[in-house]
């Protein structure tokens, strides 16, 4: 009798470990997520609480979960983050993601020659980021990024950057001032020799009235050519948008006679050489530009029109492409 109890005893421990085999085996290859969706792992949450989250929604064997987390010495490694998990993962394939860190990325773009103003609204408005910058004004933002500067009016690259949910949008501008500040080092080293400029931050003055210039890239050279000469000259760069940048929320959408007339820190009709600051944020190209103008005697432009501008040496040849282009005389 006792014997055929051990007999019974070690046919039911072999059926046992063959079922569970068989189940281990299968819960390595079974499709567990039904339907693409987005889970997230919050930061500082635990293994134990990520598992039940997972057994809730897909009914996650968390057992086998645990297991396998086990046996790849992964347990403490799941990083927080926004993860897509689509349809057909297995629990190595949830695993493997989770590990990876390859969270869900956002976009969000800075146009070139947009202002300071319009970039903190956008962030702003960017609802997966994690807001502290309204806490902040310019001078306390600067002094959190490091920087030497008083004003942020053109210190953040125009770009694309990607970034997770719940991203700082203090952490998202200091990329953009990096790679501004890596940008403008890389073309001030490789400028023109000669050029009437005394350090990289007043070619990125220069860069920003170019950007706002124009938005003809074959133009940007020639555009950048013609202040060029004019500060050589000593001559008074008279660009509009240094104007309207000045005039702040009294600019309307026209420039009054009197508002050229009106000193301002940035009516370069009325002031010598660059403004203080930068009026908006200019791209490589514009950088690029300034550090290498084109060569040439003109020191006037206007716009033709067509989105481009017509070039004059002289003030009568300008006098005379004003009347042709801006006032339609023959």
């Amino acid at each position: 009798m006792l014997k055929k109890l051990l007999l019974l005893l070690i046919v039911m421990v072999v059926m046992a470990i063959f079922w569970a085999k068989r189940d281990y085996e299968q819960a390595l290859s079974r499709p567990v997520v039904t339907d693409s969706d987005v889970f997230v792992i919050k930061k500082g949450e635990s293994f134990r609480q990520i598992t039940r989250r997972l057994q809730q929604k897909w009914a996650v064997n968390p057992y086998w979960f645990r297991v396998i987390a086990y046996q790849k010495k992964v347990t403490n490694q799941l990083k927080a983050g926004e993860y897509i998990l689509q349809p057909g993962m297995t629990l190595p394939d949830i695993l493997a993601v989770f590990v990876s860190g390859k969270a869900r990325q956002y976009a969000i773009t800075f146009p070139e020659g947009w202002t300071f103003k319009q970039i903190r609204q956008r962030l702003l408005e960017e609802k997966n980021l994690r807001h502290t910058l309204d806490k902040l004004d310019d001078q306390a933002l600067l002094k959190r990024l490091g920087s030497p500067y008083s004003h942020p009016e053109g210190l953040f690259f125009p770009e694309t950057y990607f970034f997770e949910k719940n991203t700082l949008d203090l952490e998202l501008l200091k990329r953009a001032y990096q790679k501004m500040q890596q940008v403008l080092q890389q073309e001030w080293v490789k400028r023109q020799p000669g050029l009437p400029l005394e350090t990289p931050y007043q070619a990125l003055i220069l860069a920003s009235i170019v950007e706002k210039e124009t938005g003809k890239p074959s133009e940007r050279a020639m555009i950048a050519g013609v202040f060029i000469r004019r500060l050589r000259k000593g001559m008074l760069l008279q660009t509009d948008p240094t104007v309207i940048y000045g005039m702040g929320e009294r600019y309307q959408g026209n420039i009054r006679r009197k508002d050229l007339k009106q000193a301002t820190p940035y009516n370069t009709y009325v002031i010598k050489g660059l403004p203080p600051t930068p009026i908006a944020m200019p791209g490589r190209e514009a950088i690029h530009a300034v550090m290498h103008p084109t060569a040439g005697n003109s020191l006037y432009f206007v716009a033709s029109g067509d989105g481009g501008h017509v070039f004059s040496a002289t003030l009568r040849e300008h006098v005379n492409a004003v009347n042709k282009y801006q006032k339609k005389r023959r």
